[in-house]
């Protein structure tokens, strides 16, 4: 392997322990240090900090299911497509802001489902509340899939319209 391949790797293996690490520590934090249900309100409460254990995937979905459809679908897939996009940003040539959303998505997904094997659940505990604007419970990991799909989608439309203008020329 050239010395550039393994510093490429290197990065893209020190950006996932970074991303994995935050969402970690602080839902460690959050389990050790804040009572279920209890609310910690910023900003005339349109922020809040509120310890919430779901056992489901985004919005508590497929919370009520159980046995083998349970693992498949909540842990199972979700392992592979991450693995999948592990392999993918280490195999292929990417635009840093690509490579940066994959690794967003990649090592949100890894926290999530770390806490859904570790823990039974994974432990959500922000809240944004702008009357208009409105969210479920969510963590750390969950901004870094949101924010890395953001950038993927972003990157896209960026190449999409440069296309448009060469094809134009």
């Amino acid at each position: 392997m050239k010395s550039k391949e393994i510093l490429r790797t290197t990065v893209i293996l020190l950006l996932l322990a970074l991303n994995i690490g935050c969402d970690q520590v602080t839902k460690s934090i959050v389990r050790h240090h804040l009572n279920y249900y209890s609310h910690i309100g910023f900003f005339n409460d349109h922020i809040t900090l509120s310890k919430v254990e779901n056992s489901g995937a985004f919005l508590s979905l497929g919370d009520s299911l159980s046995g083998p459809m349970r693992t498949v679908l909540l842990n199972a897939l979700p392992l592979l497509a991450v693995l999948f996009g592990l392999y993918y940003i280490l195999t292929r040539e990417l635009n840093r802001y690509t490579l940066l959303g994959i690794i967003m998505v990649v090592g949100g997904g890894l926290g999530n489902i770390y806490d859904r094997i570790a823990h039974g659940s994974v432990t959500d505990f922000m809240y944004i509340n702008f009357v208009i604007f409105q969210t479920g419970v969510f963590n750390v990991a969950d901004i870094s899939i949101m924010a890395g799909v953001f950038l993927i989608l972003l990157q896209a439309w960026k190449e999409r319209k440069k296309d448009t203008v060469d094809a134009g020329q």
